[in-house]
């Protein structure tokens, strides 16, 4: 992720998180995705002016079709997510790595397949190929 681009907003993370998982879409369409899982629903108007903002900010493309506009993620989850883990790194845990991965594990049920991931990644950055 390029270091210029604010991280998002938890709810621009939101509108972020349904055109990752569509790859593009319609203010109508972020809309409809938003609302099926809120109790108090967002005013069309306000999915429109996060969408407005986040282009601004770089965080999303904008593309003229027929008579409307389509938006796509600019930025890949994956980078996003790094760049907010890093960015708590710094911010809460003082820079430490194992101080966030501890926090993050420690008071949570973790699954066996989740488990491996980890100790595949650790494998790999002992070995010095870190990804």
């Amino acid at each position: 992720m390029n270091e210029e681009l604010p991280n998002p907003t938890g709810r621009e993370l939101e509108v972020m998180q349904v055109l990752w998982r569509l790859e593009s879409a319609t203010v109508r369409e972020v809309f409809d995705d938003l609302n099926a899982g809120l109790r108090e629903p967002l005013a069309y108007t306000t999915v429109l002016r996060f969408l407005q903002i986040m282009t601004g900010k770089g965080l999303v493309t904008r593309e003229d079709r027929d008579r409307s506009h389509v938006y796509r993620a600019s930025v890949a989850p994956e980078a996003t997510k790094r760049q907010i883990a890093r960015d708590l790194m710094e911010r809460v845990f003082e820079g430490s790595a194992c101080e966030l991965v501890l926090h993050a594990l420690g008071g949570e049920k973790v699954k066996a397949a989740e488990l491996a991931g980890i100790r595949d990644l650790m494998n790999l950055l002992e070995k010095g190929d870190s990804k």
